[in-house]
């Protein structure tokens, strides 16, 4: 049965060629260093947002988590937008693994002010933690992008007080496209960067760390610490080198139809769509009780073949991807209409 999965874009099936690339892999034991796969995967990744070394992580989280314990000591304090992934949605982790606080300061579409990160860098005081990372996301969770003048700025302070920068690049691509710059131009503003090939692009697992050799020497200690050692790994390997060599380039099929189900969405009485974070691939709107409730939307779509999730913070996210045609979303406005 086919569905109509606005949800995520985590949700995309890999195509047939990755299916083939994963029964074709080439493998070996990755702990030692010995699956080809994998170690051309992570050359490529590096190469993608030029940085000198990268390794696979199952996941996004384990990602950005890793590059936390690797960056900083333990009792050291993390400077982060309050609705950065990282503190939403990644279960307390930075607490319970690295052992650091976080120090959430306010955004605007995802953006943190320079000015703000300046005056939160703690000062050498026998009553204060150390200022061990700066964290930034790019694109950000909300459906917005940072600007490189930003993100530049952040990492002169960084720089400025010898304190690492972090970039949550789950979906730099779709960063890179909505600035109209290369990945490597939004890399180059920070120490370490994570991204996915599982997000848009089709991969059906598995993240990429990348930062200097020594960085990614380091890292890979952790992953094996924290149970990321996951030998003959180049059948998921397989999948992230075809993400990475053959579907970033249609994201822009995406972005595209991201802005004209927001167009659509737009036009029913009773929706409002937040067009200021329209960046990428999602779509963000309110829309009150008083039109229809939020379980029955839920239900009632799912009952014509859509899933969609329920509010977050007060707003419905609707995300394109590869798997959502224009055809689809047609549907899917038709559905909205005929319920409320």
């Amino acid at each position: 049965m086919k569905y109509v999965d606005l949800r995520s874009d985590t949700v995309t099936m890999p195509t047939d060629e990755m299916r083939q690339a994963i029964a074709n892999a080439e493998v070996g034991d990755d702990v030692y260093g010995d699956d080809p796969t994998v170690n051309k995967l992570e050359k490529i990744a590096a190469e993608k947002v030029g940085k000198e070394a990268a390794l696979f992580v199952p996941s996004g989280t384990f990602g950005n988590q890793l590059a936390i314990l690797t960056h900083t000591k333990r009792g050291q304090e993390i400077i982060v937008g309050k609705d950065n992934h990282i503190v939403l949605h990644e279960v307390g982790a930075s607490a319970l693994i690295a052992g650091v606080q976080l120090r959430t300061l306010e955004t605007k579409n995802g953006t943190m002010f320079p000015e703000d990160v300046l005056n939160a860098i703690r000062v050498d005081d026998i009553h204060e933690p150390e200022t061990g990372l700066i964290c930034l996301e790019n694109a950000h969770g909300c459906g917005a992008v940072v600007s490189l003048e930003i993100m530049k700025e952040i990492k002169k302070i960084g720089e400025e007080h010898s304190i690492p920068v972090h970039l949550d690049g789950a979906r730099i691509f779709n960063a890179a496209l909505a600035l109209g710059t290369d990945v490597k131009n939004i890399a180059a503003s920070c120490d370490s960067v994570m991204f996915c090939l599982s997000k848009g692009l089709a991969a059906p697992s598995g993240s990429m760390l990348a930062g200097s050799k020594e960085f990614i020497h380091r890292a890979r200690k952790y992953r094996k610490l924290l149970g990321g050692g996951m030998r003959q790994i180049g059948i998921l390997a397989a999948a992230g080198i075809m993400a990475l060599e053959k579907m970033t380039d249609r994201l822009k099929e995406d972005h595209e139809n991201a802005k004209y189900l927001a167009k659509e969405l737009s036009k029913i009485p009773g929706i409002k769509v937040i067009n200021e974070r329209l960046d990428i691939n999602m779509v963000f709107f309110e829309m009150g009780e008083d039109i229809i409730k939020e379980s029955e939307l839920v239900e009632k779509l799912y009952e014509k073949n859509i899933k969609i999730n329920g509010k977050e913070a007060g707003e419905y996210r609707f995300v394109a991807h590869v798997g959502i045609s224009k055809e689809d979303i047609d549907y899917v406005i038709e559905n909205i209409k005929a319920l409320i």
